[in-house]
């Protein structure tokens, strides 16, 4: 498991402003932060070579895209080794469907976030990609009605002193 990074104050506020926004400048993010441009430069490109900051994505409205309707897929993969793991990984996230892949503990192995057009579409995507693998044992399929982002990802605050 990867090892935490120290993170002081200044590094935090940086952290949360460029989370809401990542276009911000350096310039409008010293002056937001109260350091000098150079030393904002020099903090966010720490926090990269530390692997705190993975880098910069666009999100894009994917019912505009032609894919208005998205699913959680709960797959089983029988048997659970290695050399099909791999493989059913790699196949999954090359699909142009897939959103994102988690791996599981529990009765089920993967947890797939996908957007499709429609529920043809769907229907095709799980019966061609996923339940004709002789190593997915089952899909499961939850319909997403709705979504919403969350707050900044931050660390845990530090306890409190007892007195």
């Amino acid at each position: 498991m990867a090892e935490s990074v120290v993170l002081d104050p200044v590094d935090l506020h940086l952290l949360r402003l460029l989370q809401n926004d990542a276009r911000t400048t350096y310039r409008d993010l010293a002056a937001q932060v109260g350091v000098a441009p150079s030393t904002c430069l020099d903090r966010v490109s720490r926090l990269r070579r530390a692997g705190v900051i993975l880098g910069h994505r666009l999100e894009l409205d994917p019912a505009k895209l032609g894919r208005g309707l998205q699913a959680l897929l709960s797959v089983q993969v029988r048997p659970h080794r290695r050399e099909l793991v791999g493989p059913f990984v790699e196949r999954i996230r090359a699909l142009p469907e897939s959103r994102t892949v988690f791996h599981l503990t529990g009765p089920d192995d993967y947890l797939v976030h996908v957007a499709v057009a429609d529920m043809t579409d769907l229907q095709r995507l799980v019966l061609d990609e996923f339940t004709s693998r002789r190593e997915v044992a089952r899909v499961e399929t939850r319909l997403i009605f709705q979504q919403w982002e969350c707050g900044p990802l931050l660390p845990p605050a530090a306890p409190a002193a007892t007195p």
